[in-house]
């Protein structure tokens, strides 16, 4: 997969940035409150997958949420979903007015909520770009070096909507000529990135399905030894991106939203974890190359046994 998001340009970057603040309005950022709250009284909504555990993840978020409070002047209330599947339902059904997503979950959410659309996309702070990789992680000890090795071994993805959990790393085995069904002898769906990671460590399974960062990260911390390996890794998927609801917000307002986010200092960008370095604009077209390979997919199932 090729995906051209943000040209390897530093003039580029900065032309786009300075473009973008030279076309919002010259209202300052201070006055997105009170217009915001006159369309809402409440907090704005925020729902988040749950990429890593719960406590840890809440940890990640409380710097964005005082972020985006104090230059909002109005609360922000982050959800962090049971799962993926209520995280699409809240946006799809207006019951968040955001939601941090990933590709796949974004597609879904956007085919049955056509309101539903890209706000910003995470910068990846190691590529300075604004994508990632998918990956497949084996304990070699089990005697797999390869994707091929995986056969007849136990195997975990993340959640069926997840992007780099199971769609990306299940169009790799479908390449590679495996399927899952027929060639695994155990397959789970952990739930989350960390989970899947924990499910290897404690010998649940042999292989998982995870996100580059999440290995990086597991692997720096000593969760992860030399015997837990890189078997398999994807081309680069769009990140996850904030998504809006956009019946509930004026173009105005959306677009100091944007403003706010891009603006934001490194450290509060990201809350699934991964370094990143800011965001840049995100739009559908993006998600293409993802949402034909969800098409392809789509009625695809593996079953846990």
């Amino acid at each position: 997969m090729k995906f051209t998001l943000w040209p390897n340009n530093l003039f580029f970057r900065y032309s786009l940035f300075f473009s973008l603040l030279l076309s919002i309005s010259t209202t300052t950022v201070s006055c997105a409150g009170p217009e915001l709250s006159e369309k809402n009284s409440e907090s704005l909504r925020v729902a988040v997958l749950p990429w890593q555990s719960s406590k840890g993840q809440q940890e990640k978020l409380q710097p964005l949420a005082k972020y985006l409070g104090t230059h909002l002047k109005h609360p922000v209330n982050f959800q962090i979903t049971k799962n993926y599947a209520e995280a699409v339902d809240l946006i799809v059904k207006e019951e968040v007015d955001m939601a941090y997503l990933a590709a796949l979950t974004y597609i879904k959410a956007r085919e049955r909520n056509p309101n539903i659309k890209p706000l910003v996309i995470p910068i990846n702070r190691i590529s300075g770009r604004p994508w990632y990789t998918s990956v497949i992680i084996a304990d070699t000890t089990k005697n797999i070096k390869t994707i091929e090795d995986l056969k007849g071994k136990r195997f975990a993805f993340v959640s069926p909507s997840s992007t780099s959990g199971f769609l990306i790393p299940m169009n790799g085995l479908q390449t590679a000529g495996i399927d899952p069904t027929r060639d695994f002898s155990k397959i789970r769906y952990s739930g989350s990135h960390d989970q899947a990671t924990q499910d290897l460590v404690d010998g649940v399974v042999d292989a998982v399905t995870n996100d580059k960062a999440s290995f990086l990260r597991s692997q720096k911390s000593g969760k992860l030894d030399a015997n837990y390996k890189i078997i398999w890794e994807s081309g680069p998927i769009p990140a996850p991106p904030i998504v809006i609801n956009t019946k509930k917000f004026t173009p105005k307002i959306i677009d100091q939203l944007q403003e706010i986010l891009i603006d934001a200092p490194i450290g509060v960008v990201d809350v699934s974890g991964t370094e990143s370095a800011g965001y840049t604009l995100g739009k559908d077209a993006d998600f293409e190359e993802i949402r034909q390979i969800y098409t392809r997919l789509k009625y695809t199932k593996v079953a846990e046994k």
